[in-house]
């Protein structure tokens, strides 16, 4: 064994780790892409949710004004 087939095996080992480490590196990419879509999506619908939500209630309490209270009369 010479050094240059020492040298080949240490580049060959440093550069698969390497490619490991790429793969690794765009795999969590991809998952946090993934993540932030689903944060987006989860987000437009509250959001759309609430709005409905606003909207019902305005809608409620003009079908619904509210009702005049008697006023309260202190025993003497």
């Amino acid at each position: 064994m010479n050094k240059n087939d020492a040298r080949t095996r240490a580049l060959n080992q440093f550069f698969a780790s390497d490619r490991r480490d790429e793969l690794a590196k765009a795999e969590i990419a991809k998952q946090r892409a993934a993540a932030d879509a689903n944060t987006a999506r989860l987000r437009a619908l509250r959001l759309a949710k609430e709005e409905a939500d606003r909207l019902a209630k305005i809608e409620f309490d003009a079908a619904n004004p509210p009702r005049a209270r008697k006023a309260k009369t202190r025993p003497a």
